[in-house]
């Protein structure tokens, strides 16, 4: 079969096309054929050498995407030869084939495409654990959520407005504005200027939002100047760097909560993963979660969907079609 593969890290030049040996079935997992794969920065973290990875080259990126079951392995019985599913969190996923294990396997209804499935796993299931396991977001609430146009920004505006919150973006551009109140947000300020001051302009009495998104990491003590007393910060990134120290005695004076946010903290069985894709799937039949239209490469030009994201110039997902 056909995977995109390297060797050694690097840019993405050393991203490459190639023939390797099928994955065998073993019990308890079943085989993919790949029909789309989702790109995220995880990926281009590990081509360039700043992630773990286990084994030895030649190395394989990927862990979301949807396909076609092509064999079953033993003492599986809920899934079977045919049937369309979707997964998160599965290593080697930028292959023709891959071997995804039945805690992994999420069934895909007749109505969600490929696509829509493999662009909306893991930012999708992230955005979901944001808004209802980190806080549980309620009408009326004023929500902060930094990088507002990115992927999991964009989801978890429209899932916060969903639930009938205000929200308020943070964005580095005015054309990152743009997508992010095209998402949904009430107003969106630019990181250039003075946010937080605007923020506190904007929230209800003056008095800070509910809880702050944070997934830059440096901007950690702005978000609690933000935040309202007895308000809630989640931190689930560091996309601008290490967060300097917190306080436990400004916590206390203020009655406020510090949250740390992990994907793979909230899936942690078969039956999780399910019921969070089902939530995400009927959001998209509602109206409710609208992604803006994939970026679509060809598994064999892996290495120019990495130089789209890498640039960050696209603030759509970004899929390999095998």
């Amino acid at each position: 079969m056909k995977a995109l593969i390297f060797e050694q890290f690097g840019g993405p030049e050393v991203l490459r096309y190639a023939n390797i040996p099928e994955p065998l079935v073993e019990p308890g997992t079943v085989l993919v054929k790949m029909k789309a794969i989702g790109l995220n920065f995880a990926d281009i973290y590990r081509r360039r050498g700043n992630y773990h990875l286990a084994g030895e080259p030649p190395y394989i990126l990927g862990y979301e995407g949807a396909g076609v079951v092509e064999q079953v392995g033993a003492s599986i019985q809920n899934i079977k030869v045919g049937d369309r599913v979707a997964f998160v969190d599965v290593a080697y996923a930028n292959a023709e084939i891959v071997a995804v294990p039945i805690d992994r396997v999420i069934p895909l209804p007749a109505d969600i495409t490929d696509e829509q499935a493999a662009g909306v796993m893991l930012q999708g299931m992230t955005a979901h654990y944001l808004a209802n396991d980190s806080y549980g977001v309620k009408l009326g609430d004023d929500i902060l959520i930094h990088a507002a146009a990115g992927g999991v920004g964009q989801l978890l505006t429209q899932l916060c407005k969903s639930k009938g919150a205000r929200v308020i973006g943070l964005t580095s551009s005015e054309a990152k504005r743009e997508v992010a109140l095209k998402a949904g947000a009430d107003a969106v300020f630019l990181y250039k200027n003075d946010w937080v001051a605007s923020v506190l302009e904007w929230s209800e009495g003056k008095a800070g939002v509910a809880a702050a998104y944070d997934s830059v990491g440096s901007t950690l003590m702005d978000s609690f100047a933000a935040t309202r007393t007895k308000g809630h910060v989640i931190f689930f990134g560091m996309a601008g760097g290490d967060p300097a120290p917190i306080d436990p005695r400004m916590l206390m004076d203020t009655s406020k909560t510090l949250t740390g946010g992990d994907l793979w903290n909230h899936v942690t069985t078969r039956d999780n993963r399910i019921k969070r894709a089902e939530a995400l799937f009927a959001a998209i039949r509602q109206g409710h979660l609208i992604m803006e239209p994939f970026k679509l490469f060809a598994l064999q030009d892996g290495a120019e969907a990495h130089r789209l994201l890498e640039s960050r110039n696209s603030t759509g997902k970004v899929l390999l079609i095998p």
